[in-house]
């Protein structure tokens, strides 16, 4: 057995990138693409969203969330996990507009944001079937 570590499938990708060899710039798709990029601070908030998004709990809360509104209590029991621990996920969830909340008497019901949220879900979810 080898004492190398095991490369996820992205480090793998980064190692057999192709590069270009032979420099020859395209001043047109240079131009346009600069048109399209993100600015600075677009592409922080992206990248905090996204990075929100990388943890396992807050992706499996978001997976039961896709299919049904669930309070705070069901969203614990499903997951196995503590409520105050689920309200810390939810919580940050809100922060970045992926989740929202209703209130009915002294339960609260959680739901995703909008149809953005809902379609990203399902399509990260059916690329990772692919």
């Amino acid at each position: 057995m080898s004492d190398r570590p095991t490369q996820s499938p992205l480090q793998k990708a980064a190692l057999e990138a192709p590069i270009c060899e032979v420099l020859h710039l395209h001043p047109d798709s240079v131009k346009n693409a600069q048109a399209h990029l993100l600015s600075t601070v677009q592409a922080q908030q992206m990248a905090e969203f996204f990075s929100l998004l990388a943890d396992p709990n807050r992706l499996r809360l978001l997976s039961a969330l896709a299919i049904q509104e669930l309070c705070v209590c069901d969203l614990a029991a499903t997951l196995e996990m503590g409520e105050s621990a689920v309200s810390h996920q939810l919580r940050l969830l809100r922060s970045m507009r992926i989740v929202k909340y209703r209130k009915v008497g002294r339960n609260a019901y959680y739901s995703l944001m909008d149809q953005h949220v809902v379609s990203l879900y399902q399509e990260v979810a059916e690329h990772l079937k692919e």
